[in-house]
């Protein structure tokens, strides 16, 4: 099963490929500890993030909110944050 550019991919994938954060199994324990929230509610690592999403994720006492702009399936270092908007 090959995945389009636009389609979905799973969280901890997309957090990683995004570099919101570094590394995926990080990004499955931030999920797992329910620090990653989608649409407000906990998101599990293997949620299927789509265009549109809102994704939430608590650093300590900051928290980060993101808008998911695209779900491409690898992304040069460079490119990484168009594939989502910080929104206040």
């Amino acid at each position: 099963m090959t995945m389009e550019s636009g389609d979905s991919m799973r969280l901890d994938k997309y957090l990683k490929v995004s570099r919101i954060i570094k590394r995926r199994t990080v990004a499955n324990e931030a999920c797992d500890a329910g620090r990653v929230l989608v649409g407000g509610k906990p998101a599990r690592a293997s949620y299927e993030v789509k265009v549109g999403d809102v994704i939430e994720i608590a650093f300590g006492s900051r928290t980060l909110k993101a808008q998911v702009l695209s779900t491409a399936e690898t992304v040069r270092k460079d490119d990484a944050a168009d594939l989502y908007k910080i929104i206040d």
